[in-house]
């Protein structure tokens, strides 16, 4: 049985969702990867909700003219600070289905260096 990408990726993400929760004590940090973009967000699954989020589509990445990577680890700084200021500094992460590499780690990175434990 042959699998596109975007089929593959929905496999292998709800194997890791049977996994992997977020709780309120230790909420989900969850990536979400497209061609331009990068976004992300905290979601606890207790309660449905996301506690922040961010993204390269928000006014500071306006205008930004560096690597999608770079902007990886900016937008994982960025929502470090959200995070921290929402009184989360522990999290699970939630790759997505995507390899933990380039544009994903980068996140993960900067998140990490912004004070998220994971």
């Amino acid at each position: 049985m042959a699998y596109d990408r975007t089929e593959r990726r929905s496999r292998i993400h709800r194997g890791i969702r049977k996994k992997i929760t977020g709780s309120g004590e230790r909420p989900r940090l969850s990536v979400f990867r497209s061609n331009t973009e990068i976004y992300a967000q905290i979601i606890d699954d207790d309660q449905g909700r996301t506690l922040c989020a961010a993204s390269t589509r928000e006014k500071s990445f306006k205008g930004m003219n560096v690597k999608r990577v770079e902007q990886s680890t900016a937008v994982g700084k960025l929502l470090a600070e959200k995070a921290l200021a929402a009184g989360v500094t522990k999290v699970v992460f939630d790759r997505g289905g995507y390899l933990y590499h380039g544009r994903v780690k980068a996140l993960a990175e900067g998140a990490r260096e912004g004070g998220l434990q994971f």
